[in-house]
């Protein structure tokens, strides 16, 4: 990947100040305050007076269950950890209480995430930016009716459920260290989506992403997946993912792409198995934002928060074309970014198992199933829809309260949980790193019954473009 002039694209990023303050729980690796620690970061780095920043509406129950179920909505709006004890059926029927704890504001996160989201794609589809960034999204395990992995609603699915009532084709990326699962299993069987993850397989949650699981009915070959083993570092990942997104953009033609940033896939996190260098990342956002397409980046797994904070700043500077230092400037959190307190992070002496030989292998028999595709798939054009309520940009902008308009650091609530200045990254097994119950798992996408994927939806795309957008409130 060389390094590509800095183009200058009208960038816009969604925040809401509160998404610091929920807690997963003592020990459990998923920590929203790392969302915190990056705005703040970034802002200590100037970067928001190149962006404009957008504080997102929660998402409506409405939103939501244009992926999600009815009950399923209803049971995440209903429980807390005081009610608990009424739910045991259906918390284990939703997936809810161990890996996906329930928390103090559980719904209003989920609302957060999946606003946040689901506005980027409106900015998009309405032309409004070129970029949209939000990193408290990228929750890519949440099933239509089932928590899985940390996340209870999947804000991926819902904003390219929005793409997709303006654009044909959709591209989705995955570079968390983790299978992107859920968005896969959503849209297994459409051709208007392809779903791309590159992820470590083999005794590793979620345990599906086989190189042989390549979509179904209408989207067979519309599902790539590279499963990775340990060690993967940055020239490795490079020569498999440049010329696979090369061959996937030419063939598949999308005119939307969206980039799940998962930052577990870093050296030295607490649940991922990867080398990859802040640096190496972030070239995988520098080349698919030179494809000049409308692009919404999202956030995803990362424990080691000190590092996701690190990447997710970075990444924010290569999506606005503005190189920053590596000295650090001086933070909220600057304690967490000891001894050295640099941007950039040198990879470990980690053997990476990713022997050339392995990746040949993987890429030839990807290249193979992208030549069964049609050049480029034919869609029913349709009628573009009326936004409804959503407020024209202008409107908003007149609109908008300055006092909840970001920066807003001194409006940050300050609520630090006593073990988030401690070493707790670092402590403690999370559910997903012990990986042992997976073993031998190959679990297929479920098609839905009666869904077929969001295939059905889909095919009543007219049904959900004449529904009215939910005015964004806060834009």
């Amino acid at each position: 990947m060389s390094t590509i002039p800095h183009s200058k694209k009208r960038v816009c990023y969604y925040y809401d100040s509160d998404i610091g303050n929920y807690y997963y729980g003592q020990g459990h690796p998923m920590k929203p305050h790392r969302i915190r620690m990056t705005h703040n970061l970034l802002l200590n780095y100037g970067l928001y007076r190149k962006m404009e920043i957008y504080r997102p509406h929660k998402a409506t129950a409405d939103e939501m269950t244009k992926f999600h179920s009815d009950e399923y909505i209803r049971f995440l709006r209903s429980i807390r950890p005081d009610n608990m004890s009424e739910y045991n059926k259906q918390m284990q029927r939703f997936n809810v209480g161990e890996d996906c704890p329930v928390f103090d504001g559980l719904y209003e996160f989920c609302q957060l995430s999946a606003g946040g989201s689901v506005a980027a794609a409106v900015k998009l589809n309405k032309q409004a930016s070129e970029i949209c960034i939000n990193w408290g999204g990228g929750l890519h395990h949440a099933k239509k009716s089932e928590a899985s992995g940390f996340c209870y609603v999947n804000d991926i699915v819902l904003g390219i459920l929005e793409l997709l009532k303006y654009h044909q084709r959709v591209l989705y990326i995955d570079i968390d260290v983790h299978h992107g699962d859920g968005v896969e299993e959503a849209f297994y069987t459409t051709d208007r989506v392809m779903t791309v993850s590159f992820h470590k397989y083999g005794e590793y949650f979620p345990g599906t992403g086989d190189l042989r699981d390549i979509g179904a009915g209408k989207g067979k070959y519309y599902a790539v997946n590279i499963p990775l083993r340990d060690g993967m570092d940055d020239e490795s990942y490079e020569s498999i993912f440049v010329p696979i997104i090369s061959k996937v953009m030419e063939t598949f033609q999308p005119s939307a792409v969206v980039l799940q940033c998962g930052a577990d896939s870093l050296t030295g996190d607490r649940l991922g198995c990867f080398n990859l260098t802040v640096r190496g990342h972030g070239k995988c956002v520098e080349f698919v934002k030179k494809y000049n397409l409308p692009f919404l980046m999202v956030g995803g797994g990362g424990y080691t928060i000190r590092n996701v904070s690190r990447c997710w700043t970075y990444e924010t500077s290569v999506a606005l074309g503005s190189e920053i230092a590596n000295e650090l400037p001086y933070n909220d959190y600057f304690e967490y970014f000891g001894p050295d307190f640099k941007l950039h992070i040198s990879p470990s002496n980690m053997a990476n198992q990713n022997t050339p030989e392995y990746l040949e292998k993987i890429k030839t028999r990807l290249f193979e199933n992208l030549r069964m595709l049609p050049h480029a798939p034919g869609v029913q054009v349709q009628p573009i829809p009326e936004d409804g309520a959503v407020i024209e940009d202008s409107e908003a902008e007149e609109k908008v309260n300055p006092d909840e308009r970001l920066p807003q650091r001194d409006l940050d609530k300050r609520i630090q949980h006593e073990n988030e200045y401690s070493d707790s990254e670092d402590e403690g097994e999370g559910g997903r790193r012990d990986n042992r119950s997976y073993k031998g798992s190959r679990k297929r996408p479920r098609i839905e019954k009666g869904q077929e994927g969001i295939e059905s939806d889909l095919k009543k795309e007219e049904d959900i473009k004449s529904e009215p957008k939910v005015m964004l409130r806060r834009e």
